[in-house]
């Protein structure tokens, strides 16, 4: 080891050199070669599969950006993303529009029953008759045309969830039976 000062060191610096030779077997410096140039290879192979993800992943890039005036991928997608949205707002405007009108459908008559019958066993062709005006509650009103040789009757009665303040006749609570089942039951019992 040497030992000098440099004159154009700043005062009180010392420069260290030292030589160091290394003596190395040859059969291990032909192993390392050959590993530096398998690592190299290993190192070129790499770099040519990645250069070849790089050139699919450029032609893949190019098909989302669209060519010549066609509109891109990221473009279509983008409009029909806010197509949806639309789509969704019109969906909820009627869903809350078809819940409205369930609302209202309720209160509106849409129960009806027409019981016939022969009111005084006299006359042929059961020309009297009840019939039941319902909504879905059971509220409405039922009435009776009871029909005789000289003369025809009617009679309207409140019905309220299916009963009625005034005395009913049996065609008539067979008439509000119905119409609170629906017409199968009226099928049914014909």
């Amino acid at each position: 080891m040497a030992c000098r000062i440099s004159p154009t060191a700043p005062a009180g610096a010392i420069i260290l050199r030292t030589a160091l030779t290394l003596q190395l077997d040859p059969d291990l410096v032909a192993v390392l070669a050959i590993a530096g140039l398998a690592i190299g290879l290993l190192g070129l192979l790499i770099g040519c599969v990645a250069l070849l993800r790089l050139r699919r992943m450029r032609r893949h890039y190019e098909v989302l950006q669209g060519e010549d005036g066609v509109e891109s991928f990221v473009t279509a997608v983008s409009r029909k993303t806010a197509e949806v949205a639309s789509l969704r707002d019109d969906v909820e405007r009627t869903r809350a529009h078809v819940e409205a009108l369930r609302v209202d459908l309720s209160d509106a008559i849409r129960h009806v029953a027409v019981v016939r019958y022969d009111a005084f066993n006299d006359m042929g062709g059961r020309m009297s008759f009840s019939a039941a005006l319902l909504d879905d509650a059971g509220d409405g009103l039922v009435f009776s045309s009871i029909n005789a040789r000289t003369e025809t009757r009617t009679y309207a009665k409140g019905v309220k969830a299916g009963e009625s303040d005034a005395i009913l006749s049996p065609e008539e609570e067979q008439a509000i039976g119905y119409a609170r089942r629906g017409p199968a039951a009226q099928q049914a019992s014909k």
